[in-house]
C-alpha cells in the first residue's frame, strides 16, 4: 500500500524532534530551525544553540500564564508566542517555561519579553508538529541556516495530520468474558507506529451493529485507576455490545484523548494542583479533545460497517463519525455510578465538554 511521501517526511520530523534532533520547518512565510526543549540535552542543544541565543516558541495558553498573552489569544492554543532569550533563561529555564507542571518547584517570575515573529505560519506548523509527536508544544528556536536532521513543510504537516491510511493486518479468533465468540482485527498505517483494534462480538446480519469507541487508557483499562471511568465503560460497553445481535469495540490508540500517555499524566499532576481536566490540558498547550475519528471511520469502512448504533455519552464522537462519512442510527448511553476520585472529573466532563446521559 502506497503512502503519502508527504505524509511520510512529517512522520520522519517527529521520529527526529522526540530524539532530541533539530528540525527546519518551511511554510509559505518563511523557515525556522527547531529544537524540542523536551527533547534537549547538552550535548545537542550545544550543537544546535552554542551561544546560547535561540528563542523559545511556545502555544498562547502557555504564554498567558507567563503574562506574555491575553486570555483571548490564550484560548487558541494553536497560536504561537516567542519569547525573547535572555542570559539568565538557560536550558533549566527554559525547560520549566515548557512545561507548567513545574510552576509550583520552579516559579517563573521574569521578566519575559514577547518578540514578533517573523513566520508565524511555520511557528503555528511547529506547535501542530509537536502536538502530533506527543511531545511539549515548546521549541529552541533559530532562524539561522545551521545543520538540521530532517527538513520538513507546513504542507507535510498538514497532509500527515490528514492521512488515515489504515488497512487491516490481520484477524483472529480471541474469546473474552463478555463473548467466547469474538474476532479480532488489528489495523495498522504505514505512516505511524500505533496499532488499533477491533473487536468483534455477534454474528453478523443486516442490522445496524453496537459500536464503542473506546480510547485507549493505560491508567483506566489495565491498572484500574480510579480517577477516570475508562475501564468500567470499556468493559460495560463490551457486555452490551455482548447483549445486541452484533457489534464492534474499536480500540484507539489515543490515549489521553489524543495527547499521549507522558502528556497525560503530566495532565493529572496539573489536576492535583487544583487545576481541572480541560484546564489542565490548556495549560500544558494541548487541545481540550485532540482525537481524530476519522480513524473509527476508516476502521468501520474497511469492515463495511456505514451505519452504526452508538455507545456514547460525547456527542462529539457521534458529530466525528458522521462527517467522516458514518451514520449514527441511534445514540446510546453508559449509565455507570461515579466515585469519589472521579467525580469532579465526571462533573468537568458533562460541564464544560458536553457528555451527557
Amino acid at each position: 500500500m502506497a503512502t503519502d511521501p508527504a505524509a511520510r517526511n512529517a512522520a520522519r520530523a517527529i521520529d527526529a524532534l522526540r530524539r532530541g534532533w533539530a528540525v527546519r520547518l518551511s511554510a509559505p512565510d518563511g523557515a525556522i530551525r527547531l529544537m524540542a526543549i523536551e527533547g534537549a540535552d547538552a550535548v545537542t542543544l550545544g550543537g544546535f544553540d552554542p551561544d546560547s541565543e535561540a528563542d523559545i516558541l511556545i502555544s498562547a495558553a502557555r504564554a498567558e500564564t507567563l503574562k506574555l498573552a491575553n486570555q483571548l489569544a490564550a484560548a487558541d492554543p494553536e497560536l504561537p508566542v516567542l519569547v525573547e532569550r535572555t542570559p539568565w533563561i538557560d536550558a533549566d529555564v527554559a525547560t520549566a517555561i515548557a512545561d507548567p507542571v513545574l510552576d509550583l518547584a520552579s516559579p517563573l517570575k521574569g521578566p519575559f519579553r514577547a518578540r514578533s515573529l517573523s513566520a508565524p505560519q511555520a511557528a503555528k506548523a511547529a506547535l501542530r508538529l509537536a502536538r502530533l509527536a506527543g511531545i511539549l508544544p515548546a521549541y529552541f528556536l533559530r532562524q539561522d541556516d545551521g545543520p538540521v536532521e530532517v527538513e520538513v513543510s507546513a504542507d507535510d504537516i498538514a497532509a500527515y495530520d490528514d492521512a488515515v491510511h489504515l488497512a487491516v493486518a490481520t484477524r483472529a479468533r480471541l474469546p473474552v468474558s463478555a463473548s467466547e465468540s469474538a474476532e479480532i482485527v488489528a489495523f495498522r498505517s504505514p505512516d505511524e507506529p500505533r496499532e488499533h483494534v477491533a473487536l468483534i462480538v455477534g454474528k453478523r446480519d443486516s442490522s445496524p451493529p453496537v459500536i464503542r469507541l473506546h480510547s485507549e487508557c493505560l491508567t483506566g483499562d489495565v491498572l484500574g485507576s480510579l480517577k477516570c471511568d475508562c475501564g468500567p465503560q470499556l468493559h460495560e460497553a463490551l457486555h452490551q455490545i455482548a447483549d445486541a445481535p452484533w457489534g464492534i469495540l474499536l480500540y484507539l490508540r489515543q490515549e489521553g484523548r489524543g495527547i499521549g500517555l507522558v502528556n497525560k499524566l503530566r495532565a493529572y499532576a496539573m489536576q492535583d494542583q487544583g487545576f481541572d481536566t480541560v484546564d489542565a490540558n490548556v495549560r500544558l498547550g494541548f487541545a481540550i479533545d485532540a482525537r481524530d475519528f476519522s480513524v473509527a471511520a476508516r476502521m468501520l469502512d474497511l469492515l463495511g460497517v456505514g451505519e452504526v448504533r452508538l455507545l456514547t455519552n460525547n456527542p462529539n464522537k457521534v458529530v466525528g463519525l458522521e462527517e467522516a462519512g458514518i451514520k449514527v442510527a441511534e445514540r446510546l448511553p453508559i449509565i455507570l455510578p461515579t466515585n469519589p476520585h472521579n467525580e469532579r472529573y465526571l462533573a468537568t466532563k458533562r460541564d464544560r465538554t458536553g457528555h451527557q446521559l
